[in-house]
């Protein structure tokens, strides 16, 4: 991650403000300007020391991401080892951190759980920058999902969380069934990562997992210029498509 040098060395001039920006800024040690400022210590930054819109796009989900799982962990007023745990699963399978990045994480994680931002307004800053891109709601609501469930069930307080980032990233309430569905059992995961139902039939489910196919291969998800940290977590979710439709088939005889 190149814009990670730039934050510990606190080189950027412009970088992101609001709720996201005073996290970064406690967990990297010193303060980011807006982006939307004309003048940064008198002068405008040098180009090397600016973060390209791949760059503020890596840390704008770096950062939202923590601070929502920071903030969901302790929904019920403690972070469990569970909790913990799943975060850490995410940080090195999913997004699949160095040690550097990691700790990076870490620091994120614990100044934004005292911090007097909210959940919501975590959220809202996220869907500003992402509100075109489905697939990286979806990554980020997958993973808010698994950590609420990390102690094997989904809390109320969680639940409200959960609805409320649905709403602001405008994520249908049948998705979130069946995204919630991998994680607390309701209907067969692998209908739940189809986005189909049981009752839908074979050629449907062909029609749809064709389409999420599309969506996800690695060549497409690469070639919109996304950060690093999505292709990785992408790729696992086009596996992971390939998976559910082999069960499904499997159970089917198709």
């Amino acid at each position: 991650m190149s814009w990670l040098g730039k934050m510990i060395g606190g080189t950027i001039g412009f970088a992101l403000g609001g709720p996201l920006g005073a996290v970064a800024g406690a967990a990297f040690g010193h303060t980011f300007v807006d982006k939307k400022e004309q003048v940064y210590l008198s002068s405008r930054p040098n180009a090397g020391d600016t973060l390209s819109s791949n760059e503020e796009a890596q840390l704008v989900f770096f950062t939202a991401a923590f601070s929502m799982l920071a903030k969901i962990s302790k929904a019920d007023g403690n972070v469990t080892e569970n909790e913990i745990s799943a975060v850490e699963e995410f940080m090195k399978r999913d997004l699949g951190l160095d040690l550097n990045s990691q700790q990076t994480a870490i620091n994120i994680f614990r100044h934004a759980i005292n911090s007097n931002e909210s959940f919501d307004a975590f959220a809202i800053q996220f869907y500003s920058v992402f509100r075109t891109q489905p697939n990286i709601i979806e990554l980020l609501m997958d993973v808010l999902l698994r950590v609420s469930a990390a102690d094997g069930s989904i809390s109320s307080k969680e639940e409200v969380m959960l609805l409320s980032a649905t709403r602001i990233f405008n994520y249908s309430n049948a998705d979130y069934a069946r995204l919630k569905s991998k994680y607390v059992k309701e209907t067969n995961k692998y209908y739940a990562v189809l986005k189909c139902d049981e009752n839908s039939s074979n050629e449907d489910l062909k029609k749809q997992y064709r389409k999420l196919v599309s969506e996800y291969h690695p060549d497409k998800i690469e070639s919109k210029g996304l950060p690093e940290e999505f292709i990785k977590f992408a790729n696992d979710k086009f596996k992971e498509i390939q998976e559910a439709y082999d069960n499904i088939k499997q159970e089917r005889g198709i």
